[in-house]
Order: C-alpha cells, then structure tokens, then sequence
C-alpha cells in the first residue's frame, strides 16, 4: 500500500530518502524525525531504516544509487558517514564510494536489484563501478529526451513509471532494458519529476502528500502489484478499497 508523507514542507520525498529491499536511507536532521518515523514505522520490522547525510547534506536520495546488492555513494561523502554507513547497513550490502563530476547519482542513474539505467555522460570508471557494486547490467539512455533518468523516473523488480511524455517507442525499449513493464505518470498533482516525489521496494511505496487518488492507483498497480495479498477475490477487494480510501483522503 502507498503511504503519503512530507519532508518538513516538502513533498519531494524521493529528495530525502534511498529505499531498497534490503535498507533505507533517511535524512538526518532535527526537523526530520516525523518523516523518520513514517518509514521506521513501515519498514522497520522487515529492514533497517537509517538516518544519515551525506556531503553533509539532507538530499541524500540525488546522491546516492542502490539496491538489495550495494549502495553507491558520492565522493562528498565524508569519512565519517562512510562509517557510519557501513556500520548500518546489512552485512551482504556492499557500500562503495566513488569519484565522479555528476556527482548527484541519485539523479543521474535508476535501478532495481537487476538493471541500472545511467546518465549517458557518466563516466566508465563509474559505471564500472555501479556494476560491480550492484550487480547490475547498466545501459545508458535518457527518458523523455532528459539524461536525468534517475529524476524523471522510478523503478522496482516488478515495474517502472517514467515521465509522462515519454513516446511510447521509448517506453518500449526501457521496458525491453529493464524486463518489466512501463507505463507513464506524475506525482504530486501532476509534477512529472517521479524520480523525486516518489520512493519504493517491491512491497512498500512512499509519495507526496499532494498525491492524487488517481496517480496512487497507477503508481502502485504497477511498482508493488497485488504482492503479499492472497486471492484474486481478496485482490479486487482491497484495490477497490484503496481507491476508495484514497478518493475519501483527496476530497477531506
């Protein structure tokens, strides 16, 4: 089920978080806790959910890239977060820090724990780097005629949703890249940046409180699916449900 939260007065929640299905990332700060504490309470019981910055800096989604295999940091990430860090993470995670201009690789790169889609200037050692560290294939392409595939879209290991005026042709071959399917979307009453507003694992998705009921429905039919419910019955049931609970949240 999507989940609707606010970092502080924002509702790009994809800025301050990293979520993967082995961890999550946080950001650090007073003011957060609230936001904190929507996700510890979410996902706790299944992986950890870790407070941190990165650079010194709360916009830890742009700046880092991960899934259940690793975690890639920038090279502004202090010696002391890089600790820390490691000393959260789960044991099998791999953490690697890394030398690059586009340093915003949160932005600049997608991925689910099998594909990584990159900025098409990113450099080779990096992309070396991103594959060995994630165990991952990587292609690079663009969405929308954007490089910043990391901000114009988002991705699990069951679906991806990307910028709403992506040609159909081009949603066909991300489809092709990532094997699994695409569909088009916004978030945020209708802000095309996805990659930023939104933030999800194959069980859990997190949005804006601006979300619409509609924009819900599309984006977690197609990144989480009916996974952990039971029968087909039971299926329709709480879709319909969803919707209606959401529909009733939007018109309060």
């Amino acid at each position: 089920m999507a989940l609707r939260t606010r970092f502080e007065s924002s509702d790009d929640v994809g800025v301050f978080c990293r979520l993967t299905n082995s961890y999550c990332l946080v950001a650090s700060g007073a003011a957060s806790q609230n936001f904190y504490s929507v996700f510890e309470q979410e996902l706790a019981s299944h992986i950890p959910v870790i407070y941190t910055s990165i650079g010194a800096s709360r916009v830890i989604g742009r700046l880092c890239i991960g899934n259940r295999h690793g975690l890639v940091v920038p090279s502004i990430c202090t010696d002391q977060e890089l600790q820390h860090l490691r000393n959260s993470l789960p044991d099998h995670v791999k953490l690697t820090r890394v030398e690059e201009r586009l340093s915003a690789l949160g932005n600049c790169c997608v991925c689910n724990d099998h594909v990584c889609l990159i900025h098409t200037d990113l450099s080779r050692e990096t992309e070396e780097v991103i594959r060995d560290t994630l165990k991952v294939q990587t292609f690079r392409t663009s969405i929308a005629e954007n490089a910043l595939v990391g901000s114009y879209s988002v991705v699990t290991n069951l679906g991806c949703v990307v910028h709403p005026r992506t040609p159909v042709a081009d949603m066909d071959e991300i489809s092709a890249l990532l094997q699994v399917p695409v569909v088009a979307g916004t978030i945020n009453r209708g802000n095309a940046a996805i990659g930023s507003g939104v933030v999800a694992n194959d069980w859990a998705v997190f949005c804006g409180l601006q979300t619409t009921a509609t924009e819900i429905t599309v984006i977690e039919r197609i990144l989480v699916g009916n996974r952990g419910k039971k029968g087909p019955a039971e299926n329709v049931q709480q879709s319909f449900a969803g919707v209606r609970e959401a529909l009733v949240d939007e018109l309060a």
